[in-house]
């Protein structure tokens, strides 16, 4: 399969005139950029042909339906996952949308190039749920580490497990998000969209334990530890934290604990679940986690699929017996 050829186009597209960086520029979170961009590229990669190639620069106010619905056959073609390609059709939208803002394709030409159906399917929620257990044996192992990154570890588990915050949300916390008064955490989510979370008393101790270790001055309120068991200090103030810096030290504590592997992703499912097994409204639970729909947290509710295991467990299997 090949993507029609692109009309001919200059080679370079000024950067204030480029749908691409302007789309990128337009997306709040680092990740989020991260991410589309590393879409966009690859659709640029299937036009031209070539292994791996920028997007910038790139002619996408010349592409035309027949391009748009030829990357998505291509992509479907490639065995990409139904949600893998809606992400790149989400991105190839939006650039397009890009380029009509910028005036570089008229109204018609970026509705028809754009008018691109979803990949339809229905998929479970991935993850697993995280037994209360397994919890308490990764907080025993940063409990036997009594070095500031034991401490740390459990103050991180614990706002962790208790908010169901993502892992880029918990690496960009900062002092200043934190209310001790309120027991409360402002999280910065996607789309720079703000809310409030709520800490259990457990996790208010942890976490009053780990800022006697990191101090008081402003800055990230999860920190990396230097060589010298010391937190990492950068501009004069605690440095942040990745969100890959999030999953690894859960990976390690429960490497430690000698428990099956568990993603921070895992650990917002429980919470969600938790949280609608408690008889928690949808609407609070929504707000709680930040998701934009409903729909989606009702995704991890495992009401139904309880019901739907106690219905088969009313059947009972017959004895073995000759006829």
């Amino acid at each position: 399969m090949h993507v029609p050829a692109v009309p001919e186009s200059p080679p370079t597209v000024e950067p204030a005139r480029d749908p691409y960086l302007v789309y990128l520029d337009s997306l709040s979170g680092e990740e989020s950029r991260r991410a589309m961009r590393g879409c966009l590229d690859r659709l640029a990669a299937l036009v031209s042909g070539e292994e791996a190639v920028s997007g910038a620069g790139r002619p996408w106010h010349l592409l035309r339906y027949e391009h748009t619905v030829r990357l998505r056959a291509l992509m479907i073609a490639r065995g990409w996952s139904p949600a893998y390609v809606n992400k790149h059709l989400v991105a190839l939208r939006r650039v397009l949308r890009e380029a009509w803002r910028l005036g570089r394709m008229t109204a018609e030409e970026y509705q028809r190039a754009a008018d691109l159906p979803g990949v339809e399917y229905t998929r479970l929620p991935t993850g697993r749920h995280v037994p209360s257990e397994v919890v308490g044996a990764a907080l025993a192992a940063c409990d036997g580490d009594d070095s500031p990154a034991g401490i740390r570890d459990a103050a991180l588990l614990a706002v962790l497990y208790s908010t169901g915050c993502r892992r880029a949300e918990i690496a960009g916390m900062t002092l200043g998000d934190y209310d001790a008064g309120a027991r409360s955490l402002r999280v910065r989510g996607k789309r720079d969209k703000e809310r409030l979370v709520y800490l259990t008393t457990e996790a208010i101790g942890r976490l009053e334990r780990w800022l006697a270790v990191r101090g008081t001055r402003e800055g990230a309120l999860f920190c990396p530890i230097g060589r010298y068991g010391s937190p990492r200090v950068k501009d004069g103030a605690p440095a942040a934290m990745t969100g890959q810096a999030v999953a690894d030290i859960l990976a390690r504590r429960l490497a430690q604990a000698g428990a099956a592997p568990r993603t921070p992703h895992d650990f917002r499912r429980t919470f969600i679940g938790e949280l609608l097994d408690a008889g928690v409204d949808l609407a609070t639970a929504q707000a709680l986690v930040g998701h934009s729909s409903p729909a989606t947290t009702a995704r991890y509710d495992r009401r139904p699929e309880r019901r739907r295991r106690e219905a088969v467990d009313r059947i009972t299997l017959p004895p073995p017996r000759p006829l």
